[in-house]
């Protein structure tokens, strides 16, 4: 997700999204698998605490790229 990409149609959202769920998934799925199969409660409310702030930060960066540009109110 540091990379910056132009994203001009629907589908170019689409790819975007499919990358970053993909990133999301490898880096934080396995964590709350772990978690849910080795772990305490605590490791496993902080793994999905990460993974809700990984999907959140993705939503956020979209958001903040819909924005640069745009005319302020």
């Amino acid at each position: 997700m540091d990379d910056s990409i132009k994203i001009d149609n629907r589908g170019d959202f689409g790819l975007w999204a499919i990358e970053v769920a993909k990133q999301i998934v490898s880096e934080q799925g396995f964590e709350l698998a772990r978690a849910a199969r080795d772990g305490t409660d605590d490791e496993l409310r902080v793994a999905g605490n990460a993974l809700g702030q990984a999907i959140t930060n993705a939503l956020i960066e979209v958001y903040d790229g819909l924005l640069e540009g745009a005319p302020e109110e």
